[in-house]
């Protein structure tokens, strides 16, 4: 399901090609890739889902966040965000890249992912999708964005 989240997030997001909304068209596409009908399913939930978390309505724990809090994590979120993922979802709300509710949101879609344990890498690269759907996260993203290809070591996090 990643695979294809990251194919189209490269395929589509600097691209000047819209997404084609017919799901139809874009499965089609995406099996041409090379991708399984369950993944593609999957991967296209995942996005909805995404989509959905900016209606608040449904998600009462976006609602009103304080500007700084300390985000206690679940027993499952510790076991599968090790603490270099948790301590840069930190880093992320200190050079306010994530506010309180974009961190919420990116901790809801990393725990959607279908992995046991979920990489530094893939982390960057969730924010990153998280940031982009985001109206008025343009400087967010531009920051995620550099953080995302700097070489390692530049920043302490």
């Amino acid at each position: 399901m990643f695979d294809v989240l990251m194919y189209l997030f490269e395929n589509y997001v600097h691209s000047e090609v819209e997404v084609m909304m017919d799901h139809e068209q874009l499965t089609d596409e995406l099996s041409r890739a090379g991708f399984r009908h369950e993944e593609i399913f999957k991967a296209l939930a995942w996005l909805e889902r995404l989509a959905a978390l900016q209606e608040n309505g449904d998600h009462p724990f976006l609602v009103n966040l304080p500007q700084h809090s300390i985000r206690v994590y679940t027993q499952d979120e510790m076991l599968r965000l090790d603490t270099q993922c948790r301590g840069f979802l930190m880093f992320l709300e200190q050079i306010q890249v994530l506010s309180g509710e974009t961190r919420e949101m990116a901790i809801d879609r990393l725990m959607d992912l279908e992995q046991s344990s979920i990489s530094l890498e893939d982390l960057k690269w969730v924010v990153l999708m998280v940031l982009f759907n985001v109206p008025g996260q343009e400087n967010a993203y531009a920051k995620m964005e550099n953080l995302l290809f700097e070489e390692p070591g530049e920043h302490l996090h």
